[in-house]
Formats: C-alpha cells, structure tokens, sequence
C-alpha cells in the first residue's frame, strides 16, 4: 500500500513540475497563474483531497508572503527613494572608493556573506538590491554581475552559518555544537563564495544589461567595459550624506542582528523585548523605510514622496505574486509527502554515509523548493542513521546544509526575488541567472564535503 502511494506521489510531482515548465516556457501563460496550476494538479495526481490542495495552496501563499512580502514592498519603497535622492549614487561612490574600482562584485558578496548571518537571504537581497543597481549605473558593470554576486553571498551563509533556522536546527538534530557548524560553515563557505564571483563576471557579460538613468526600466546596450572616470561627477547633483545614505540599510541590519543575538541566547526583560519585537525584519525594514523618508526625501513635498513610493509599490505587485505562486507550489510539494517518501527510500539504500545527508537534501530542496526544510527533513531522517556510522556528525550536518542549495529553480521564493529585482523575465535567462549559480555553488560544496570528509 505505502509502495503504491508513493508511487502516485511521484507520478503527480513528475506531471505537476512538466506542466509547470511547459506553461513557463511554451505558452503566454503568466508565471504566477503556472505555479497556481501546477501546484493543483500535483496535489490532484498525488492523491491529495481536493480541499486539502486548495488549504495547501492558500497556505503556502499566505506564508511566503506573510514573511517577506511587506518586507518586499517596503523594500522596493525604499529603493525608489535611494535612486530619486541620490543616496544610491552616494553609497556607489562610497564602496568603489574604498573597496577600490574593479572589486565591486567581491565587495557586494562579501557584504551578502556577512548580512545574511543574521539576516533572511530574501530580506537582505530586498535590502541591498538598491546598491547593486547604484553601482551598475554608475560604473556601467552588468548589474547581473553585481547581483548574482550579492545573492550568492547572501544564500550561501543563510544556509551553512548559525544562527538562521536551518542550520540551527540541522546541529540540534545531528546533536553538534552551533560553534562547530559556525566555523566549519564559514571555512566551506569561502570557495563557494568565490567560485559565484567567477560565474557572474562570467554571466554578466554574457546578459549584459544595465538600469536606465530613471532606474524605471533596464536597457542592453552592447558589451562595454566598466567606466570609473565619472564616479565623483554628481552633474551639479547635491547628494545626501555617506552616514544618511546607507542608514536606512545599516539601521534594520543592526535591528535584526540584536533581535537575533538576544533571542539566541534567550535574554529577557522589557528593554531586550522592545530589542526583539524592533528587530523582526518587517518592523527593521519600515524602521528603514522611515528613516529614508525622513532622512532623504526632505527636499520633496508629501504629495511627490507619496508618489515615488507608490512608483516603487507598482513594481513590487508581480514580484510578490510571482513569490508567493512560488511558495505555494512548494506547500502543496510538501504537504504531499514525496519528498518524505524519497528521502526514506534513499536512506534505506547502500549510499555512502557522508552522502546520504548531502542526496536527501539536495532531493527535497529540488522537490519543494525551500532550503531550510530541506536541511531539516534531511538530519531529521539520517541522524539517528549517521549516528552508528563512522562520519563526523559536523560533516554530516554540513552536508544536509550544502545540499539544500542545488538547483534554485521555480518553487523557490528566492528563485523569483532575485530575478525579478534584476529585471529578468524569461525563464531560460532566469535559469542562467540563478539556477545555474545555486548549482555551482553545491558542486563546489560538494567537492569540500568529499575532502574534508576523506582528512578528518
């Protein structure tokens, strides 16, 4: 009977997810309305109640964007306040000058690396995105180069480094301690870092596009080398000041690394609370959104800042749709079951012990599209396995984390966050832009895992 459910499972993840692609690539059917669909029909075929598809549905929808979608629109706000202002030009000045001209992408990975500690990948990417898009206009650099290598940093220790949720949780169940996957996770996490870099300078001149002046819209022009001549010409502009400039981003990030430590390390009392309740990243964010309102947008009337932020919230609509399509689809994935289903077949299979973690891992994620849960599901199923198996549980934990991060693709969220605030709409360039980058990111994770695994 178990054999025979499964069965359907998989059969109805297979149709759901071919749709999906068809619907993408071949028809004038929008993103949004083709996740929407494929995850109906992948509930219908793997034998879900029909009204348990559609609660799965509306669950997984309401729950990406009951995280990140005021975080989204927020965020876009923002964004068109930092480019009507000048604060954009002024933090672009301010990191070419100081991290010299050339290294921008470095710069902006590393700023991902380090953010995304204590910060959501989504959030962060909402957060910094802006800054990508300064630097590309100013420098004329692909702002693909730019914001892959944002993104990367961003995901790459949202999945290996404590304290987000996945990893945490990862080192409970495989009973480790949060400093071992800290240290370890970093030490991985540099070569992954570096080998994004290598991939979006390659990408970024290969889709070569850049913001245009108004940041409105995106133009490819033919391929040019970066120009660094104009950074301090501001054409008569009077830009903001370097601390003004990057407060709104600064503020919520240190909001969020309080709220982070302090709920850690389970701190108590009415000022610590007040710490938390500023640092979740909804409230950090509008705390920034304030700021830069206040902050950069004196020189212009209610009626004209008003109006640049509903700019700004007329761009965010499909992101946040697109999002949410994307975290429904993964609901429906997981309340399913077959990514439970592989995952218990696979253990039960002759599979190397430091690899097992790493397959069930990497399976789920591409099953339901959240990285954290797969890194869960994954120590949950193969730690009281690894347990009786000579492997360093550090390694193994590791290897649940680094398989979460194969192949980024239509049911993850942050697939749709990163693509669409870089302005990449067809779904072969989205692939080009992320998939492939998450992917590289896991083989060289992957590679790391084989090593450390054969010295310790």
């Amino acid at each position: 009977m178990e054999q025979v459910v499964g069965s359907q499972m998989i059969l109805g993840l297979i149709i759901g997810i071919t749709i999906l692609i068809v619907l993408i690539l071949k028809t004038k059917i929008h993103a949004f309305l083709a996740l929407i669909i494929a995850a109906a029909v992948t509930g219908l075929i793997g034998g879900m109640p029909s009204n348990a598809v559609l609660a799965s549905i509306s669950k997984g929808f309401g729950n990406t964007l009951g995280s990140i979608g005021i975080i989204i629109g927020f965020g876009v706000m923002m964004g068109e306040i930092f480019e009507a202002s000048g604060a954009a030009e002024r933090m672009a000045q301010t990191f070419i000058k100081k991290l010299g001209k050339g290294r921008e992408e470095i710069a902006l990975a590393i700023t991902g690396f380090l953010v995304s500690i204590p910060i959501f990948c989504d959030s962060g990417f909402v957060i910094l995105s802006p800054l990508a898009k300064a630097i590309s206009r100013k420098t004329k650099k692909s702002v693909i180069t730019l914001g892959v290598a944002l993104a990367a940093g961003l995901v790459i220790t949202h999945s290996l480094v404590p304290p987000t949720p996945g990893p945490v949780g990862v080192a409970g169940l495989f009973n480790v301690s949060v400093g071992s996957i800290i240290l370890w996770g970093i030490v991985m996490a540099i070569p992954m870092t570096a080998a994004a870099v290598i991939y979006a300078r390659y990408l970024g001149k290969k889709i070569y596009q850049l913001p245009t002046e108004d940041g409105e819209d995106w133009i490819r022009p033919a391929y040019q080398e970066p120009v660094y001549d104009s950074i301090d010409d501001n054409s008569g502009k009077e830009l903001p000041s370097t601390f003004m400039s990057f407060a709104p981003i600064i503020i919520p990030i240190i909001l969020i690394l309080i709220n982070t430590v302090a709920t850690a390390l389970k701190a108590q009392g009415p000022i610590v609370n007040a710490f938390v309740f500023l640092g979740t990243p909804v409230i950090a964010v509008g705390i920034g959104l304030i700021v830069a309102i206040y902050g950069l947008a004196g020189k212009y009337s209610r009626s004209e800042t008003i109006d640049l932020m509903e700019r700004g919230i007329k761009s965010a609509g499909i992101i946040i749709l697109v999002t949410g399509g994307g975290g429904a689809l993964g609901m429906v994935l997981r309340d399913s079951g077959a990514g439970d289903y592989i995952a218990q077949v696979i253990s039960k299979t002759s599979l190397p012990a430091i690899l097992l973690p790493f397959v069930i891992s990497s399976l789920i994620r591409l099953i339901q599209g959240s990285g954290t849960v797969a890194m869960v599901t994954s120590a949950s199923i193969t730690a009281p396995i690894i347990a009786t198996l000579n492997v360093n549980p550090v390694f193994a934990a590791l290897a649940a984390c680094t398989g979460s991060l194969v192949y980024s693709y239509f049911n993850d969220s942050y697939y749709w966050v990163v693509n669409r605030m870089l302005g990449i709409k067809e779904a072969k360039e989205q692939m080009r832009v992320w998939s492939v980058t998450t992917t590289i990111i896991w083989a060289v994770g992957f590679v790391e895992l084989m090593i450390l695994n054969a010295i310790f």
